[in-house]
């Protein structure tokens, strides 16, 4: 049985409040668990209003322009490191900001508020706006941007009217299957990947169907998701065959096509590919931009964005100097731009909107970001960190990426992926002694993962997921691997469709996973609320498994299993794939309302023989008597052969954001 960690430094850290909104001269403020003497504030305004020739000493413009507040956010951020060395604040009044280059702060910016005037709304475009559009054709609309033919601004999104507008896409719906194999095994991570290395051509061609493509296929406009197992890779083109029906990609893949068996791709940016209002795409050829508007839209008024840069704020310290104690509050930041690379595992190499790099007791809180192309807040070698209340959603890869010492809590992530179906919603990475906190998120509607972790002794804790694992395979609500000691606790998981390949899962502890406990979760319409991967020495306790069709608990080359007090209740049929996986069962309940309870050995990953499990070693065979669990609250009837087992009742109901964000969808 793993015991629980004594209240460890991360306890202590996390559990203290954060400061007051406004720091007070002369006080003495516990923050992060230290004591710090707060001396007189130093303050910067900036407004749409000002000039960056001003003084930035005044929240509105005065009868000098001297005393009015500053134009730009770059401007208040060089202006207060003549301050270096006490605390700093630049607020920003409410208004529209457009970033034409990233905003850097440094170590030299130490100490530095940077947030919103109170009750205002802030909005960092990092971009700027498209102007002078035209009809072109019956549907669509055209503006020019000479910039794009000569290579010079290249972007992957665009928003119109706030909105995220989806790109052209050939097909309409689904995928185009392609004709390239690659029948190489794949050897798990741990084993090394592919049995023997792609070659460049391997991950550099794509042999096509002659009916989807053909010459007519612009190769400087279109560009080409391949679609693997658990991640797939966004390609540009430098060359189409048309007489061979090969494709030559401009940027490899990550994988080859073809690997895995998996043979789906989809083309972007083409003009054939805009089939419904609400579409755009880039025209590198003609040097325009092209949109066919939702109905009632007025295009010589609408708000158009483009991305310039790849991030908008960048806080990075250096190995020698972290940034301390900057606070980022308040802002919505929009529109954000990628390269054209493979986005690897999680689509983690692309840049964040936010950037937090070498940082120690840094917050970011109350922030909204939406309508970005890459990460939403991206971050990594933090030391007592938190991220919290924001709300990140339509980001076109992961909506929180971070490692380190962290807290993140609270946040509302949703509709992640936009672009890259690979991405994970919430993903921590932590090292030893680098522990992270996930604790009350709510995240939903995500193509894979929701929430992810490695590391060491990290907690996954009060967490409500729902709708994911929508397009890709091989993930979970909640996925950990190459870890050990992580506590995945409270969290409530429900409706995932396994979509095929190699499936989805509620909770999934996979290669490497190792002494970590999986306690007094909920997991409801999911078919398989456990899957347990090359992992050992792991504890399932107490928690609760409804499915009402099949349900698996599935144990691939895994062993040493302790599986205690645990309910799954099925519609139809449970199967447990690699008993022999479970060291110890004691006191665990299954119904399947089929009648039918079979254990399924495995040679590697194919299956020898099925045998009935019986009540008994450790398995009562039994209808649990739930009474309700579906709000979250999971109670029994009195006379429940759970209750007389010794299994807890449990209550979720309180997953998910404590305080729920402003803009929900």
């Amino acid at each position: 049985m793993l015991a629980r960690k004594p209240t460890s430094t991360l306890d202590r850290l996390m559990s203290h409040p954060i400061g007051p909104r406004r720091s007070v001269s002369g006080m003495m403020l516990l923050t992060f668990g230290l004591l710090r003497c707060v001396c007189a504030e130093s303050v910067l305004f900036v407004s749409p209003q000002g000039s960056d020739a001003s003084s930035g000493r005044a929240p509105a413009v005065g009868k000098g322009e001297e005393d009015g507040p500053l134009a730009t956010l770059q401007r208040a951020v060089e202006l207060s490191r003549g301050s270096e060395g006490q605390p700093r604040r630049i607020e920003l009044q409410a208004g529209e900001y457009y970033i034409e280059r990233p905003v850097d702060i440094g170590p030299a910016d130490s100490g530095l508020t940077i947030e919103a005037a109170e009750g205002a709304t802030v909005v960092l475009y990092g971009g700027r706006r498209i102007n002078g559009w035209r009809q072109d054709g019956d549907h669509l609309w055209s503006a020019d941007v000479p910039a794009a033919k000569d290579g010079t601004w290249d972007f992957r999104m665009l928003s119109v009217a706030d909105r995220m507008c989806p790109r052209a896409r050939l097909p309409q719906e689904g995928t185009f299957t392609h004709l390239t194999e690659f029948e190489v095994p794949w050897m798990s991570t741990t084993g090394g990947g592919w049995k023997r290395k792609p070659t460049r051509e391997e991950l550099t061609t794509m042999k096509y169907r002659p009916e989807d493509l053909g010459s007519w296929l612009d190769v400087k406009n279109a560009e080409i998701t391949v679609y693997h197992m658990w991640d797939e890779s966004v390609v540009g083109l430098a060359r189409n065959d048309a007489e061979k029906h090969v494709l030559e990609f401009s940027n490899p893949c990550g994988h080859p096509p073809g690997g895995f068996g998996v043979k789906k791709y989809a083309v972007w940016n083409v003009r054939e590919g805009l089939t419904r209002a609400g579409q755009w795409y880039l025209d590198r050829t003609a040097g325009k931009v092209v949109y066919w508007p939702l109905p009632g839209e007025d295009m010589t008024s609408i708000k158009a964005v483009a991305p310039t840069v790849e991030s908008i704020l960048r806080i990075r310290g250096r190995e020698d100097k972290p940034v301390r104690g900057v606070t980022i509050r308040g802002l919505k930041l929009s529109v954000a731009n990628t390269p054209l690379v493979a986005g690897g595992f999680g689509a983690g190499n692309f840049p964040g909107a936010v950037e937090l790099y070498r940082a120690e007791e840094c917050r970011l809180a109350d922030l909204t970001i939406d309508n970005v192309a890459g990460q939403g807040i991206k971050a990594a070698n933090l030391t007592t960190c938190v991220i919290e209340g924001c709300h990140v959603h339509d980001a076109g890869a992961c909506g929180l990426k971070f490692g380190g010492q962290c807290a993140v809590r609270n946040n509302h992530v949703h509709h992640i992926g936009r672009l890259y179906p690979s991405a994970i919603a919430v993903w921590g990475e932590g090292s030893a002694g680098k522990t992270c906190l996930i604790e009350h998120n709510t995240v939903h509607d995500t193509p894979y993962t929701a929430i992810s972790c490695g590391g060491e002794d990290h907690r996954i804790e009060h967490n409500l997921i729902y709708d994911a694992m929508q397009v890709l395979h091989d993930g979970a609500g909640i996925y950990i691997t190459f870890c050990k000691r992580i506590v995945v606790r409270g969290n409530y998981i429900r409706d995932i469709v396994d979509t095929g390949g190699y499936g989805a899962s509620a909770y999934y502890l996979d290669e490497q996973a190792e002494d970590c406990l999986v306690e007094n979760n909920l997991s409801v319409r999911v078919a398989r609320p456990s899957h347990n991967h090359m992992a050992r020495n792991n504890t399932l306790r107490n928690n609760i498994f409804v499915c009402e069709g099949d349900a698996a608990l599935t144990f691939p080359r895994s062993s040493d299993y302790r599986l205690e007090r645990n309910v799954i209740v099925s519609g139809g049929s449970i199967r447990i794939t690699r008993p022999e996986a479970i060291a110890v069962a004691a006191d665990n309940v299954a119904m399947s309302q089929a009648g039918k309870i079979d254990g399924v050995s495995l040679d590697s990953y194919r299956q020898t023989n099925t045998r009935s499990i019986e009540s008994g070693s450790g398995w009562l065979l039994a209808d649990p008597k739930l009474t309700e669990y579906a709000n979250g609250k999971v109670s029994f009837a009195p006379d429940s052969p759970a209750v007389a087992i010794g299994i807890n009742a449990i209550d979720v109901s309180g997953a998910g954001c404590a305080k729920a964000p402003e803009a929900r969808r």
